[in-house]
This record gives structure tokens, C-alpha cells and sequence, in this order.
């Protein structure tokens, strides 16, 4: 199966609550006042919100009276080129250093496949033959040190780690010292997603990327934030939060074969102005997929059958 019909697969519980619908609504060929409002009810159920859906089909609503198209499926390619306006048309790599390392930063609350995402984009940048060291910043989370061991091991990649309740900071400090001393090309650094103690998550993040920056100057290269896309509209509120400790280069949504409610890519991008880097679609190593929003679009479109 390549590219595409991963994605077309991930996104099917996503397709089947949007295009289920659609279909349905698009097949009348009469686009009134109340396909308008239907639409509208459509796509904030998806998750696509509420301001960015009343933008579009306002926008829609215009080009239908300016070019009175007489097929549905006119009227489907202008909703789906509305789409890429938002999401933009062309995929957004890694920001990846002029001299190595590239340190790549990874947050992200408890819960959202953060520890996976990082082992899988340690087996793509593997993959590329880059040689990839993962620091293990989470040292709060029972377990999680070695949930990201398994995976640094099945991606092949070097691990850093500390025991249990160590500093983070310390545990990414080491973790670039070993990196040019090995001559990593890129460092992929996990941090915390909650505190047992009182600290402030905030604040450690907040130290966490200070020491980063000492420690080797212009790093952080990305800073990339993993949300959950089966939170819906939680997952914009998170991303405000986080952009405003550490400001984001890129997000990673996660689960998206897990939601009807694949919207929130849209949302995402019109209201946090922040590129869609990645996308997971499922378990499997190779199911972390770079992402092309006029892939993302022709997917979700696709017909169901």
C-alpha cells in the first residue's frame, strides 16, 4: 500500500463521519441557504471550528453565486480548494541544522503518543541514515524511560538516559554532549508531560529549553508538539499553552485513524498558524507520515467505497 492509501485508510472513520454526510448533502445538487447551514453543521462537527467553518462556507457561499457551478462536484472541488488555502499546499519538513546536531525538542502532555511519535521519527531519520541519538527528558513518568528505550532500540537508535526522578535538564545536557562527541546528526529530545512533585510543568519546560540553548547555541532547531487529534478542540487549547512556553516550530496530530473528527488538522492550522508536520495514522513504525495537506484533502474526499 503506498503514501496515499495509508492515509486514505487512517482517515477512514474520519471519511465515513465527514463524507457520509457530504455525500448525502452534495447529491441533492441544490446548494440553498439550508445546504449552507447543513455544511456548516458538518463541518464543526468534524472538528474543523466554528470560526474556521463559518469563514469557509461564507467563502464557498460566494464563489457558488459568482459561478453558479451546476454539479456537486464543481462544489466539492471549491470546498476542497478552500481546504488548502487554510492547511496550505505544500509540506512542511524538518527544520534540520546547517552543522549537526539537530536538536529536535518534544512535547507534549501525558497520553498522546508522544513516546511513539519520537521512537518513529527516530526510524524514519534512521531510515535517511542519519545517525539519531533520543534523550530520555521524561524522568517523571513511571515507565516511561523504558517505553522509549524499546523503541530507540527497535528505530536503532543511540539512547541517553538517567534514572528515574533525575533532573531533565541534566539528562538533555549529557545527551548533546554525547551527541558531538559521537557525532550524532540529530537529537531528539523527550520531556515531561506532567510532575509528580509541585512543580510547575511549565516552568521546567521553560528550563528544559534554556539549557538546551546554552548547551549548544541555535538549538532548539524544532520544537514540535504532539496532540492527540481524538481531543478535538482540547487540542488547540494545549497547543496555546505550550506555543507560549516553548514557541512551537511544528505540531504532530496524532491518532487520526482513531476519530471521526479529523477536522481539527483545519482548525489547527488557520487558528495557531503553526505547519502540520507530521500525521499518525497508526501503530506501525512507518505509519508516522509526513504531512501533505493536498494528500490529507484528496484522502479525506476520496469516496467511501
Amino acid at each position: 500500500m503506498g503514501i496515499f492509501g495509508r492515509i486514505r485508510e487512517g482517515l477512514k472513520k474520519t471519511r465515513s463521519g465527514i463524507m457520509g454526510r457530504l455525500e448525502s448533502l452534495f447529491s441533492r445538487n441544490i446548494f440553498d441557504d439550508n445546504f449552507f447551514e447543513e455544511l456548516e453543521e458538518v463541518l464543526i462537527g468534524a472538528d474543523v471550528g466554528v470560526e474556521t467553518t463559518l469563514e469557509m462556507v461564507e467563502k464557498l457561499r460566494r464563489l457558488v453565486r459568482e459561478e453558479r457551478p451546476g454539479e456537486a462536484d464543481r462544489v466539492v472541488e471549491m470546498l476542497k480548494g478552500l481546504m488548502l488555502e487554510v492547511l496550505g499546499e505544500e509540506s512542511s519538513g524538518l527544520n534540520l541544522a546547517a552543522e549537526k546536531p539537530t536538536v529536535i525538542l518534544v512535547l507534549g502532555v501525558n497520553g498522546v503518543g508522544k513516546t511513539t511519535t519520537i521512537g518513529k521519527l527516530a526510524g524514519r531519520l534512521r531510515a535517511e541514515n542519519k545517525k539519531v541519538l533520543v534523550a530520555a527528558g521524561d524522568t517523571f513518568r513511571a515507565a516511561a524511560i523504558e517505553q522509549l528505550e524499546t523503541w530507540a532500540n527497535r528505530a536503532g537508535a543511540d539512547l541517553v538516559k538517567h534514572q528515574q526522578g533525575a533532573d531533565p535538564s541534566a539528562v538533555l545536557f549529557d545527551a548533546l554532549s554525547a551527541a558531538r562527541a559521537r557525532g550524532s546528526d540529530v537529537v531528539i529530545c523527550d520531556t515531561a508531560g506532567r510532575l509528580h512533585n509541585k512543580t510547575n510543568l511549565m516552568e521546567e519546560l521553560r528550563k528544559v529549553r534554556r539549557v538546551v540553548e546554552k548547551a549548544l547555541p541555535g538549538a532548539p532547531h524544532e520544537v514540535l508538539l504532539v496532540l492527540d487529534a481524538t481531543t478535538g478542540q482540547n487540542a488547540l487549547a494545549q497547543a496555546r499553552v505550550f506555543n507560549d512556553v516553548a514557541p512551537l516550530t511544528g505540531l504532530v496530530l496524532t491518532k487520526l485513524d482513531g476519530t471521526a473528527k479529523g477536522g481539527i488538522l483545519v482548525a489547527v492550522a488557520r487558528e495557531l498558524n503553526i505547519p502540520v508536520k507530521f500525521i499518525g495514522v497508526g501503530e506501525k513504525m512507518d505509519d508516522l507520515q509526513p504531512f501533505n495537506p493536498t494528500e490529507y484533502v484528496d484522502a479525506l474526499f476520496s469516496p467511501l467505497t
